[in-house]
């Protein structure tokens, strides 16, 4: 890739050196562009005629989605954010008392609190597959805990938030298919940063964001829905005129298709600037972003390992663009504050965002540093210096 050519592109890096792509990427003049246009439009013609005049530019939204993920365009839905997918997915299933879903330790706070919500009112019973002591889900454990248990529900993080842990996700939906159990996967973290193949990885549901490393929008998502899915009876909770049909006083027809987990009001200007970052990433190629965010990581993994208290916390055979870390300061806010001062960004992961994780590490916070393509060895440096200047002179 010429990285020359992309920071060019993306404002942000004339002025900061961003290393929490994690939270929310710098987004390239393309996607600024996409929404800036859409907005002007909206502004001068008014939001239904401008959303009629686009319908087909908006189209290329799930065409895009679709290529990005080796799924038809049918089968991609827009949503407001990786959560908000994940809560749509979940409330097409008709749980009943005593049903098992099974879930990791490593699994995503919010979907942890979703579970256990679902676990409170429905009665349905959450059950955590074990961990490896070198990090990551124990995938024997958790398919013995599948050929036991018979889950309604089996779901997994593919890279948590809070550590640079990548799951083996593909190895679990495998045997998902085979018992014919739903199996929801939450790549948050991953989509924009790893190639992703939903027909590899065996899911039925499969959440993404735009804000993070596919350097699109905030306030804006993605769900696949498989066939598998779209055959069944099944559809979200709460229907609006977008993803279903009132066909008589007391009846309705749900959407055919993906389109049925939407809803009728969205923000078409996000997602006009969520096709330029998906269509963005699928030119660079998910396998070229994934190389290069593999090297940053070797250079930075040991550069923050060498500085004087740190304590690298990530776990796992294979590691993603996430790396957290112990620091020998006592306040972590002071921390992102002075580093903000010299224009780099960092973000912190506390214990209420990664509870299980952080607990059995024995801290109950992390710094958090995501690199990405765009990111160089420069920037990698100045980071490095300023921490270290933060650690020995406090």
């Amino acid at each position: 890739m010429d990285i020359a050519t992309l920071r060019a592109d993306t404002p942000g890096c004339q002025t900061k050196v961003h290393f929490n792509n994690s939270g929310a990427a710098l987004p390239p003049y393309p996607v600024l562009k996409a929404m800036q246009d859409y907005l002007t439009e909206e502004a001068n013609c008014g939001g239904y005629e401008t959303a009629a005049a686009n319908a087909t530019a908006l189209n290329r939204f799930y065409m895009a989605a679709g290529k990005l993920l080796n799924a038809p365009a049918k089968n991609i839905a827009f949503t407001s954010s990786a959560t908000n997918s994940f809560a749509r997915a979940l409330s097409c299933i008709p749980f009943k008392k005593g049903d098992v879903v099974i879930i990791a330790n490593e699994d995503y706070a919010s979907n942890q609190l979703q579970f256990l919500s679902l676990e409170e009112r429905f009665g349905i019973e959450l059950v955590r597959a074990h961990s490896l002591p070198e990090g990551g889900v124990d995938v024997d454990h958790m398919v013995s805990l599948i050929k036991e248990k018979q889950p309604r529900l089996v779901s997994l993080t593919h890279v948590p938030s809070n550590t640079g842990l990548i799951q083996p996700i593909a190895a679990i939906g495998k045997v998902c298919r085979e018992y014919d159990i739903p199996y929801l996967v939450d790549a948050c973290q991953s989509v924009g940063q790893l190639p992703l193949d939903v027909e590899e990885i065996g899911c039925d549901f499969l959440c993404g964001t735009m804000r993070k490393f596919l350097r699109g929008p905030r306030g804006a998502g993605l769900l696949y829905v498989s066939d598998r899915i779209l055959h069944k009876p099944w559809y979200p909770l709460f229907l609006d005129m977008f993803a279903a049909t009132w066909t008589d006083d007391d009846t309705f027809v749900t959407a055919p298709d993906a389109k049925r987990f939407q809803d009728w009001e969205q923000n078409y200007a996000l997602m006009a600037g969520s096709y330029a970052a998906i269509h963005y990433a699928n030119e660079l190629g998910l396998e070229n972003i994934a190389a290069r965010n593999k090297y940053l990581g070797s250079i930075l993994r040991p550069g923050l390992q060498s500085l004087p208290g740190v304590k690298l916390l990530d776990k796992g055979t294979e590691l993603a663009s996430i790396i957290t870390m112990t620091a020998p300061v006592s306040d972590p806010q002071s921390l992102l504050t002075a580093l903000r001062e010299r224009n780099i960004h960092t973000t912190v992961s506390v214990t209420a965002s990664a509870l299980i994780d952080l607990r059995s590490k024995g801290v109950n916070w992390a710094l958090r540093v995501a690199p990405h393509y765009y990111n160089t060895e420069e920037e990698i440096d100045i980071l490095l210096d300023a921490l270290e200047s933060l650690f020995t002179n406090p």
